[in-house]
This record gives C-alpha cells, structure tokens and sequence, in this order.
C-alpha cells in the first residue's frame, strides 16, 4: 500500500529518490523523444477523414462553389451545424478551418468597431475572466489586444459562479472565454446550474460577450459521455441572447489544417458579423464546406465518425489514467480528474513542483505543454498544473511517456520535501 509523502522519514524519501533516480536515469539513457505537448490528432485518427478528398464535383444547393458569394456558408453546411448544435441554420456562420480565426476576429470586431457600445479600444480599460486552468490561445487573443485578464477558479462542475456574479459588477469586465465541454484542460462539463447560471447573468457592461467555445461538443470518448445544456435554450428566459457567441469547428473531427468551423449567434450578432464579414472577405473556402457535408451526409454521420475517434482515443486515455493511478495514486502529491472526453487530462502536482517536473521530463526526452501555459500570462501562481495530451503519440510510445512523466513528478515531490 502507498504511503503519504508527508508521512515518510528522511531516510525513506532518501530511498525513494535513490529508487526513483535509477528508473529516470535508464529512462533518459535511452535517447527519447515524446511528445505530449499539443492536443494533435494521430495519424490514424487523419486516416479516418481520408474520404474527403474522393469528392470530385463542386454543385452544392444548386451553385458552383468554385465562384464568389455565400458569406455567411452554403446552406447545406450551414443546416449541418445547426443539427449538431441545436440551434436554427439563420444563426449559423460557417468559418475557415480554425475557430481561433473566428473568435479572433470577432474580439477584433469588439475592439475596434465595439459590440453595441463604444468600441474597446477607445476604454481606459477592458477586462476578460479567465476560468484557470484554462486554454492558452484564449489567453493569447486577450494579452494581443491588451485585455487584463482575471482568473476566475474551476470547481467540479464548472467556474466558480459566485466569483464570476461578483466580477461582473465592474463595468469594465467585457466578457469571457470558456470552454464548456470537457474544458480544456480539466475535461470538466459544466453542470446545468452553471449553464443555467451564467444564461442568467446581468453584468454592469451591457456589450459584455461570453465567448462560448464548444470545441469538443461531440468529443465523447465512449457511449456515456457528458450531457451539456445548451445555453441558446435557456439565453431568451432572461433576455440574454446577445450575450453569447458559440463557435466550433471540425478541426479534430476530419483535418485540423483543413476543416471547417462555424459560429452560432444570436440574429442581431449575426447582422453585425455579416456587416464586418462583408469588407473582410468574399467567403470562406466553400469547396472545403461541401466536401464536409458530401462525406458526413448530416449530422448523424458526424456522430458515427465520433465514435471512430473514440475507439481510437479511449485506450490512450486509459494508458495515461493507469500510470497517474499505479505511480501516484495514495501519495498524496498529485491529483487529476478522470475526463468523459475532450483532448486533455489535467495533473495538479503538489505546489512548487510542476516547472520541476517539466525540467525533469525534457531532460528525460519528454515534451510537454509548457508549465504555465494553462494560466494567463503564463504563471501558475501554485506552480502545479501539468497539461497532458494523449493523442498524439502511438500507444507504445505514449505508455512509456506516462511512466516517465510519473516518475518525474514523484522527483520532484522528494525533492521538494528533503527542501
């Protein structure tokens, strides 16, 4: 049975690092180089969209998509995404390959040109919430555009609401990134409270914009995957439908260098995106939407395809969870959540311990998210949470990257406790 690290002499932790320092030391012997930093799809999840490319005709809804037109998507791709999400085709844009583009722009649009009011860039100040741990490209959209960022804590079930109702009393908070599904990188789904919750929030700033990014909304990585309420239901209870902007994309569905993403809104933020849409671009790529909805059919092909991914994604999963549980289970340094689905698993390692672990683990050969990067600014303030991504690496070599993280992380725990 595993004993706390707390609860052991100096003299067992002395053995424990003897002990451990030989594991490391045959591991880094062996010249290796794994990589669990980004949440990339594997090749054989690639493989699985290989029948894109067999569409050869470019009719769509009776127009050629080779030409110019369709701003906002052609109809077939656009009611597409409104099957998937729940939502009618009218508030649906379909986007480039990259949610990012989207949500990237659409900030700009708020800075610029404003959301209602007066435009960002003409405040004394704009401040965003930040749920931390978080995703690092939301962070880099707010430090771009000069935003001050606030980190609001995840609990189990989602941010913590009675910090976020407080916050929102200050005019100057403009709004806020999530990540609602298998948030990245907990993997936690927001409960219906929570939903229920922020539909319901009144901040101080009337152009205050939730940024809802519903990127693993089918990521399930078996049948019993988490349920999310969807918040465009629950937004016109309370008047509120302006409020949101939802974006997803097919960027771990079929190519992440070659899907396609979309946008969900309410129609008066549909009204203004199509405004700025209309100086900015002639559309986006439609031979790429066509040949999506060619290969997907509807909506219900897409979930069939889902559960490819899963079979695929599950026993890395499971590998990664394994070693967490074997090596670090009882000792009472490290704990993670057990995620239903998304593209991460979130290690809090005990404070003080995490950039430690990291410099062990690339001096080992192992390649992680960058410690910190889960925070805005770049700094953990517990120095603790490690971001890892199974999907990547072939089975083999992800078994021996989830052994070689935990011995790195019981390293640095001794380390820390013989000071």
């Amino acid at each position: 049975m595993s004993k706390m690290y707390k609860e052991m002499t100096k003299e067992e932790l002395l053995n424990e690092q003897n002990e451990l320092t030989k594991r490391y030391d045959e591991f880094k012997a062996r010249g290796l180089k794994l990589d669990m930093s980004r949440g990339k799809p594997g090749k054989d999840q690639l493989d699985l969209s290989a029948g894109l490319n067999d569409v050869k005709d470019y009719v769509a809804d009776g127009l050629d998509v080779r030409n110019y037109g369709i701003l906002d998507g052609i109809p077939s791709c656009k009611k597409l995404f409104a099957d998937l999400m729940g939502v009618d085709a009218k508030n649906v844009i379909i986007g480039p390959n990259a949610s990012l583009t989207l949500m990237f722009d659409y900030i700009s649009q708020c800075y610029t040109h404003g959301a209602g009011s007066t435009p960002w860039c003409k405040l004394d100040e704009v401040k965003f919430l930040c749920p931390v741990p978080g995703y690092d490209r939301h962070f880099t959209i707010c430090e771009h555009f000069g935003i001050k960022m606030i980190n609001v804590p995840m609990k189990a079930d989602g941010p913590d609401m009675d910090v976020i109702e407080e916050l929102i009393k200050d005019e100057s908070v403009k709004g806020m990134f999530c990540v609602p599904k298998y948030s990245n990188p907990q993997g936690i789904t927001f409960s219906d409270e929570v939903v229920e919750r922020i539909a319901a929030m009144k901040p101080a700033a009337k152009d205050f914009r939730l940024i809802w990014d519903n990127a693993y909304c089918i990521h399930d990585l078996d049948d019993n995957g988490d349920e999310l309420l969807n918040i465009f239901d629950i937004l016109p209870k309370y008047d509120n439908e302006d409020m949101v902007i939802e974006v997803c994309s097919t960027s771990k569905i079929t190519f992440p260098g070659a899907g396609v993403s979309a946008l969900i809104a309410s129609d008066n933020n549909i009204a203004a995106i199509k405004k700025r849409l209309n100086a900015q671009t002639i559309s986006y790529d439609k031979m790429n939407q066509h040949r999506h909805v060619e290969f997907f059919k509807n909506a219900d092909g897409v979930l069939e395809h889902m559960k490819k991914h899963a079979a695929i994604l599950k026993p890395k999963f499971d590998i990664v969870l394994k070693h967490l549980e074997n090596e670090l289970g009882g000792k009472g340094i490290a704990n993670w959540f057990n995620p239903k689905g998304g593209y991460f698993i979130s290690l809090d390692v005990m404070p003080g311990c995490a950039k430690r672990t990291g410099e062990l683990c690339k001096e080992a050969g192992v390649t992680l998210t960058t410690v910190g990067a889960t925070y805005p600014y770049g700094v953990d303030p517990d120095d603790s949470n490690i971001r890892i991504a199974p999907s990547f690496p072939p089975v083999d070599e992800l078994d021996i990257a989830a052994e070689l993280l935990c011995i790195c992380v019981r390293l640095a725990c001794v380390e820390k406790f013989l000071g």
